[in-house]
């Protein structure tokens, strides 16, 4: 993590604006035994297009903010982010557009990034696709907020990077004890309840695995 500007806006303060500065939406289908989930968060950075790409590419400004990425960071390559997923860059149209296979714990999903020019800086969209089991037990579990919460978390770190000057916390495990860190996580998870609802899911249903992801990610035991 690097030194705070005192100039620039808090991570306290990136913090408590966070979870209303990210639009997020999810899009079921199922089709026969097999559910096609979509998950999108968009978020506009006061920064240009080309420094929101190199942030978001660059191995150097990655590691500040998401985590240490090595590979042949190129199309046609692999890549791997340290401790979590692996895959390879399927497109690549700088310094607009880039997908990739997300791939993690024998599962392959596809994340798609976009960035576009908009008012009051650079606007950037991931989206998360994944086909799987209909009904799974993960699914039902944990509803969308299970990756949801974690590209939340990652997109934190990139607004501390652009806005506060600092990045990613050094101990993730540490930084999530402390209470406004566990206010976002529970607000995260909540929005992608109601997401999940919105999306078709029964209302109990959503509301149950979203406080089921809020207990994951807090460390905290199940309710129920």
């Amino acid at each position: 993590m690097t030194t705070p500007d005192s100039s620039r806006p808090t991570e306290d303060q990136v913090l408590a604006a966070q979870a209303d500065a990210v639009d997020r939406g999810l899009n079921i289908t199922v089709e026969g035994d097999t559910q096609h989930t979509v998950q999108t968060l968009s978020q506009t950075y006061p920064t240009t297009v080309s420094d929101l790409w190199e942030a978001c590419t660059d191995p150097v400004r990655l590691e500040r903010w998401f985590a240490p990425v090595s590979g042949d960071l190129e199309l046609g390559g692999r890549y791997q982010i340290e401790g979590n997923a692996s895959g390879t860059i399927e497109n690549c149209e700088p310094p607009h557009f880039y997908s990739l296979t997300w791939e993690f714990a024998g599962g392959i999903s596809h994340v798609a990034i976009r960035i576009a020019e908009a008012d009051g800086g650079a606007r950037l969209t991931l989206e998360h696709s994944h086909a799987g089991e209909a009904n799974a037990d993960f699914w039902v579990q944990f509803g969308p907020g299970a990756t949801g919460v974690g590209w939340d978390i990652s997109l934190l770190g990139l607004a501390n990077h652009l806005v506060a000057g600092t990045g990613r916390p050094e101990d993730e495990n540490e930084w999530v004890t402390s209470a406004p860190a566990q206010e976002f996580v529970r607000t995260s998870s909540t929005r992608w309840g109601e997401a999940s609802a919105a999306a078709g899911t029964p209302v109990d249903q959503a509301r149950a695995a979203a406080e089921r992801t809020t207990g994951f990610y807090l460390g905290q035991p199940p309710t129920e």
